[in-house]
């Protein structure tokens, strides 16, 4: 099965998941994009869990962009999952929200995001943020995984990879 680059949103505001898609499309960003409703869908998605069991249908994501607050699991419930499966650490996570709130960027870095955003004002702020965040974030060297998201092993004999663990393609779990 072939791997294909696909992008996973988390955001609870229909009006705002329209925005995002329509930024991204605008931009003529063509890769796959799944919209969530909030953190515990998007946990389920991670794990491959019920409706989104279908790697073919929801492909693993190579890039995450979530929103803080959110019914039901907000986005700090997304970036914890890291924490109880290292393996979901290489997914660049970047944080699109209205909070400017001092301790919701601290939170957030410290659990694992790749950058913090403000949802900007405009369209055009956002057609222009988005376009910065895809060329860097997609064109990121990542370590390669399956289609269940697992990373592939790889030979670190005699490489300066040899000193850390290959992953252990163990069980994923909700932390």
């Amino acid at each position: 099965m072939r791997y294909c680059k696909t992008i996973l949103v988390i955001e609870d505001d229909p009006g705002d998941q329209e925005l995002i898609l329509e930024a991204f499309r605008s931009n003529g960003i063509n890769t796959t994009i799944h919209v969530l409703n909030n953190g515990n869908e998007a946990i389920a998605y991670l794990m491959g869990e019920g409706q989104y069991a279908d790697r073919e249908k929801f492909g693993y994501p190579t890039f995450i962009m979530t929103d803080l607050q959110m019914p039901v699991a907000d986005g700090f419930a997304v970036l914890q999952q890291p924490k109880s499966n290292p393996e979901w650490a290489i997914i660049p996570t970047v944080v699109l929200t209205s909070s400017a709130d001092p301790d919701d960027i601290k939170k957030s870095y410290m659990l694992g995001a790749g950058c913090y955003h403000q949802k900007p004002q405009s369209m055009a702020e956002l057609r222009n943020l988005i376009k910065i965040l895809h060329d860097y974030w997609m064109t990121c060297e990542v370590p390669e995984v399956d289609v269940t998201g697992r990373q592939v092993a790889t030979q670190s004999k005699g490489k300066l990879g040899q000193r850390f663990p290959q992953p252990s393609g163990g069980e994923q779990r909700r932390s």
